[in-house]
This record gives structure tokens, sequence and C-alpha cells, in this order.
């Protein structure tokens, strides 16, 4: 018996240091990555189209491709359905703690009331869809990445109810707002829900197709966040170090540890587990720019804020998800 939990717990470390080894290796990687998305933009304008078609790319081909081949990959049985379900009430409420959370330190600073929404949503809301996904696709294999899409889809729906009536001037949920939530990730997801429930297998080909196309999202992620820096390097800012300092701190530091303290507490499996601890190191929402712009907020603070915490998660994002995996996954 005491041999059997020594074996267990040399097992269970064993483990521990692959994971960390795995996430240091794909920060490395998505790092060089950036650099080289950097480097590129010197070297070509990063005009607005070229971005428009980098994201339509990314969300509307790789992105699906991820989602679907997980469940191509994955053995989906009611056990796994669980595992879905578990894991997007978690990211609703994860997500939302951690804007409550920011809310309340915006509060603390005693910033302007429309300033403090803003930087509520930048603390709690992260980017789970663009470094997420891929990260947990390199972590965890398909069925990480689908777990990690589920995530992403339960804070797409924060997004847009929460993050919308928060920002909107006269507080209601709009149609418009909820028809957002129907893009082409979320229809991927339900498709391959159905997919799995009709236990439909499909072509050799159609399989490697997505597979294939998967193996995009993070590449052209990476260097579409690395192609952004040196356009807002040259930029003159009027955002200041105080208004972006509490939201980096909040979302990259002390949201991940509350995060994995809550984990510990409730104890849930592993597989939810590691997914949100992943998924709660990310740096601030790449759509916080574009989604301020629509509802009349600072667009620039927004941007700032994603490319700013996207360079600091380079080094935060290994460190707190070690100490999230040592702390839960005991």
């Amino acid at each position: 018996m005491i041999f059997s939990a020594k074996y267990l717990n040399i097992e269970r470390k064993r483990e521990r240091k692959v994971e960390i080894s795995a996430v240091l290796s794909s920060i490395l990687i998505m790092a060089a990555m950036i650099l080289i998305g950097a480097l590129l933009a010197n070297r070509i304008p990063f005009t607005t189209e070229r971005r428009q078609l980098l994201i339509a790319i990314i969300i509307n081909v790789a992105m699906p491709c991820i989602i679907l081949n997980g469940v191509f990959q994955t053995k989906i049985d009611s056990f796994f359905l669980s595992l879905v379900l578990l894991t997007f009430l978690g990211s609703i409420i994860i997500n939302c703690l951690g804007v409550f959370l920011g809310w309340m330190a915006a509060q603390a600073m005693r910033v302007p009331p429309d300033k403090a929404k803003e930087m509520a949503l930048l603390s709690g809301l992260g980017n789970t869809g663009f470094i997420g996904i891929p990260l947990c696709a390199a972590l965890f294999g398909p069925k990480g990445a689908l777990l990690a899409a589920i995530f992403d889809a339960g804070l797409d729906f924060t997004i847009w109810t929460l993050g919308v009536i928060m920002l909107q001037r006269e507080k209601k949920l709009n149609f418009q707002a909820l028809k957002a939530l129907i893009n082409i990730p979320m229809l991927a997801i339900f498709t391959g829900m159905l997919v799995a429930f009709f236990q439909f297998t499909p072509p050799s080909g159609v399989m490697k197709l997505t597979e294939t196309l998967a193996s995009l999202a993070s590449p052209l992620a990476m260097i579409y966040i690395g192609m952004l820096i040196p356009s807002m390097l040259r930029k003159k800012s009027s955002v200041t170090l105080h208004h972006i300092s509490m939201p980096l701190v909040m979302k990259l530091c002390i949201f991940p540890v509350i995060t994995a303290l809550l984990l510990y507490v409730l104890s849930l499996l592993k597989e939810v587990a590691q997914i949100i601890i992943v998924q709660s190191t990310m740096p601030s929402i790449t759509l916080a720019s574009i989604l301020f712009a629509r509802y009349s907020r600072d667009e620039e603070y927004g941007a700032a804020m994603t490319v700013f915490s996207t360079l600091a998660s380079i080094t935060t994002i290994p460190f707190m998800t070690m100490l999230g995996f040592y702390l839960v996954l005991k």
C-alpha cells in the first residue's frame, strides 16, 4: 500500500514535469512566431486589408478545423459530454469572476465609471481563442483543443451578454448582440457535436484536410499578433501606464492564482481543471479594440492592452501555468 502511494506520487511528479516542459516549449515556439510577425511587419506594411484577411483565415478556416479535428480524433461518449458541459459552465463562471475582480480593483483605484468597465473586461476576459486553443492543442492534443474551444465558447457567451451590457450606454441586451454568438467557430462546435451524437465517421480525406488546416491556427495567430507590434510601438499612445498596469497585473498574475485556488477547492476533474488553468493565464482579448470601438469606448486603450499583455504573457504563462498545475493537479 505504501509502495503504491509512493509510486503514484512519482508518476504525478513525472506527469507535472512533462506538462511544464511542454508549456515552456510551446511558449518559446509562439514567441518565435510573434517575432517573425514583427519582423515581417517592418518590411511589409500591415494594412487594414491584410489584417482583415489574416483574421478571416484564422477565425473562419483554422479555428473551425481545430474544433472539428478535435471531434474527429476524440472518442465522444457520455463522460466526455459531461466534460464539455462542465467546461462551458466553468468558463462562464470563471470569466464572470474575472470581470468582477477587475471591476473591484478599478473601483479601488477610483477611476471614472466608464474606464472602470473597460478595465474590468480587460482584467477578466482572455485571448482564449487566438492563443488559448492552439496552446491547449499543443499541450493536450485534439481532445484538449476541443475542450479549449468549449471554454472559448463560454467566453464568447460572456462577452456578448455581460460584456455588451457593461459597454452599452443603455443597459439592455439586444438581438444584434446575441446574433454575434452565431459565428463559424460556434457552428463548428455545433456541427462537431452532431457528428459525435450520430457517430458519423467522415471520409479520411476530410479528416486529413481538417488536420492540415488546423495546424495553421497557431502560426497565423502568433504572426498576426507580432505584426500588430511595430505599428503600436510607433504610435504616440495617449494610454497611460496607470491604466495599463492594473489590468495587466490582474489578468496575468492575480486572476490565474485565484482561479487555481478556486479549482483546488472545487476539485474538478483533471481534464477540465488543466484546460481552465491554461486558459486563465491568457492575455487580454484580441477583440477588445473592436468591441470598444463598436460601443464608442476607448479603442486605442483596448488595442494597447492586447499588445502589451500578449508580450508580457510570454513570460507569465509558463510561470502561472506551473503554479496552477502545482496547486491543483497534485
